[in-house]
């Protein structure tokens, strides 16, 4: 490990967040805000730390494969620990336990929040928050990649290490530069329409932004406490969907069906099924809350297909307070949190891509058992699997189990209930933000004890980084130096 190299690289890192400071830092002078000298102080003790790892650790060399995973890995814990100091500064959290969580589940897309009363937060603030959510949806070293000349065959290591997906994300361009800047372009081109739809439905600029940041995260932080809730308006809702369900595919599609001028979508075998399972999904909310619950068939509708969708591209926001519907819907619910988008879209969770792969090999190992001396590949849109891939799947599967059963049994063992125990490990490992009780849309994560907050920080690293990233780091064969 060249660790000159790798600190050089989180020093830029900082530059980056540091630089991004001065976006919340606008807003709070615009509004004349008391927390500006808070933000600024914040926006400078990072670039100053940037500026001096860069300036005493200046290296050329070119990024290995073992730099790429500690640069992916310590790059987000460094950008959620100097994230954490808006908060700190402003006096907006006074512990750092609490800060820190805060920036880590807006980074990681998580959307889980300690704070409670959100318009009572300066502009500046309740901006950062959501910045840190449009950032680390596609991921900020996704960008670095895109700007940086030197990454070397380490490129497509961290390529690899952070977009969504991990082993299953895939090139759109021979260069993983080009690759890299056109899966930014496609999010950017995405918020900004969002954006401007949410003008048009009557949010002001300052929530259209802020929202559009969140959807296209698939974050769920909003600007106000009752969440989406608070904009009882359909148009909003409706657009707010179809723009998380949007979010929650794979972004290269709709760079392959603007280039290639046709539509791409149902030739994506993995698209399919992610559509099958949303609209399964809605169709058995929607039945059990229109046999449980009165209210309108649009409505209705609307609810169902709100919640559905944004569980399963593991977004977290809130139309209703889900907790009082039936325990089918609430089950329904937590089941599709363990599914999350397509690989390469924003979202967490396991994946539909590495869900198309268990489902098919559970079908090749039967047909095998029939036709034990036939030879039978698992293919994907005409394409066979490589035989890695599988076996990574698999691996990723039990792991995440392993980790979730683990994780629950830790809250549980800090004095969570059992319900509270289960949907706050698996909101945190699969990056919702949302669960069930007190951790659900009424409440927050405020009141779990600080263990339990850094426990769950942890799980929201290993939900966003696809775990393996993280657990690399473990060897100690990968600190050595080479």
């Amino acid at each position: 490990m060249r660790f000159q190299l790798v600190f050089s690289i989180l020093g830029k890192i900082l530059l980056i967040i540091g630089g991004c400071m001065v976006f919340p830092l606008l807003w709070s002078l615009y509004y004349h805000e008391k927390d500006v000298l808070g933000l600024f102080y914040a926006m400078m003790s990072t670039i100053l730390a940037g500026g001096l790892l860069c300036f005493f650790l200046k290296s050329k060399e070119t990024i290995r494969q073992r730099e790429g995973f500690a640069i992916v890995t310590l790059g987000w814990i460094m950008a959620s620990l100097f994230g954490a100091l808006p908060y700190l500064f402003t006096g907006t959290l006074t512990s750092f336990t609490d800060a820190f969580f805060e920036t880590m589940s807006g980074f990681t897309t998580t959307g889980a929040s300690v704070l409670g009363n959100i318009e009572v937060l300066s502009h500046g603030i309740v901006f950062w928050r959501c910045l840190t959510h449009w950032l680390g949806g596609m991921g900020f070293m996704l960008l670095f990649v895109a700007l940086l000349s030197q990454i070397g065959g380490g490129g497509l290591q961290m390529f690899k290490a952070e977009a969504p997906g991990g082993r299953l994300a895939e090139k759109i361009k021979p260069r993983i530069q080009d690759s890299a800047k056109i899966l930014w372009a496609t999010y950017v081109i995405l918020s900004l329409t969002l954006m401007i739809l949410l003008l048009l439905g009557g949010m002001n600029f300052f929530d259209s932004l802020c929202h559009a940041f969140g959807t296209m995260a698939t974050g769920g932080f909003s600007t106000k406490s009752q969440n989406i809730g608070y904009y009882d308006s359909s148009y909003i809702q409706w657009m707010i969907t179809f723009f998380m369900f949007a979010a929650g595919a794979n972004l290269a599609l709709f760079y392959q069906s603007i280039y290639k001028r046709t539509f791409v979508f149902w030739k994506n075998e993995e698209f399919r099924l992610y559509l099958l399972i949303t609209l399964t999904g809605v169709l058995l909310v929607f039945l059990d809350l229109m046999r449980n619950q009165p209210g309108g068939v649009e409505e209705t509708l609307r609810m169902a297909a709100f919640q559905v969708v944004s569980m399963l591209t593991t977004t977290g926001y809130a139309s209703v307070d889900f907790n009082q519907w039936p325990v089918f819907s609430k089950i329904m619910l937590l089941l599709i949190m363990f599914v999350g988008g397509c690989s390469g879209s924003t979202g967490g969770a396991i994946k539909v891509g590495r869900l198309l792969i268990l489902i098919k090999h559970t079908w090749v190992e039967i047909f095998r058992l029939i036709h034990p001396r036939s030879i039978k590949y698992l293919k994907i849109g005409h394409k066979i699997v490589p035989e890695n891939i599988v076996l990574n799947t698999l691996q990723f599967f039990f792991l995440y189990i392993t980790i979730f059963f683990i994780g629950t049994a830790v809250m549980g063992a800090l004095g969570l209930d059992m319900v509270e125990s289960l949907t706050s490990v698996i909101s945190s490992l699969s990056n919702v933000g949302f669960g069930l009780g007190d951790v659900g849309p009424s409440g927050n994560f405020a009141h779990i004890p600080g263990v339990g907050k850094w426990m769950l920080c942890f799980l929201m690293l290993l939900g966003r980084l696809e775990i393996f990233t993280v657990l690399v780091l473990f060897l100690p064969e990968v600190w050595k130096k080479a």
